[in-house]
């Protein structure tokens, strides 16, 4: 049986599903309109989505070689990761002790199913 293929409007949701740590979620296409939200109000969504395009765009105006792929930001109540290829950009809000090493990583690997790479299996610890 094919694995079924991941839409926009569910990646934000398989991220959170995937991590622990992550609150909320928002998917950016490449004109940076959203595209899906784990939020269920329109303007909480629209409101994340405009935070996520400022903070690449506060990070691409900062220095002047290659666009920025990935971004990390702490804030005392917790911490925002997001990650963009050339089609897509995901953002998430999650925990303050969420390890960014493993949320950038589930961030790229969302972003790689979205585009038609293999689904990440997630396993249960054994009891």
């Amino acid at each position: 049986m094919a694995a079924e293929t991941l839409s926009a409007e569910q990646t934000p949701e398989r991220l959170c599903d995937l991590s622990a740590d992550a609150r909320t979620a928002v998917l950016l296409d490449a004109a940076g309109s959203l595209a899906g939200s784990t939020e269920s109000d329109p303007e909480r969504s629209e409101e994340l989505a405009s935070l996520a395009r400022g903070l690449f765009e506060a990070v691409d105006g900062a220095h002047s070689g290659e666009p920025a792929e990935q971004i990390e930001a702490q804030v005392p109540g917790g911490a925002v990761f997001a990650s963009r290829t050339s089609r897509w950009t995901l953002a998430v809000v999650a925990r303050r002790q969420a390890l960014p090493s493993l949320m950038l990583y589930d961030l790229r690997s969302v972003l790689g199913e979205l585009e038609g790479g293999p689904r990440i299996v997630i396993r249960e610890a054994a009891t």
